[in-house]
């Protein structure tokens, strides 16, 4: 029997600015793309609050849960600079293969 191809990962590009503003859109999209594979793209973060953190830290646990894969690629300097103000790093953000 041939075993099912996984499934392409969606993606999502961050926006420059991750405020306390910008934290219920962020929901709503990671809430809209649950269920599967997901590529989020750092590249243009410029600034990173604290709920926009706690956002994709739920996302990671979220998609640990559900055993997905959430990737974070092309982190921004900023972003991990605001990361490790947190005690975080990029990699506190993903989820990888349940498989494993």
């Amino acid at each position: 029997m041939a075993r099912a191809k996984p499934a392409a990962p969606r993606a999502l590009a961050l926006p420059e600015t991750l405020d306390a503003a910008a934290a219920p859109g962020l929901l709503d999209s990671l809430r809209s793309l649950r269920g599967g594979p997901v590529e989020i793209n750092a590249a243009q973060v410029k600034r990173l609050g604290g709920q926009c953190a706690q956002v994709l830290l739920s996302a990671a646990a979220t998609w640990r849960a559900d055993k997905a894969r959430l990737t974070l690629i092309e982190p921004s300097p900023e972003l991990a600079e605001a990361l490790r103000l947190m005690g975080l790093t990029p990699d506190s953000l993903t989820h990888g293969d349940a498989a494993a």
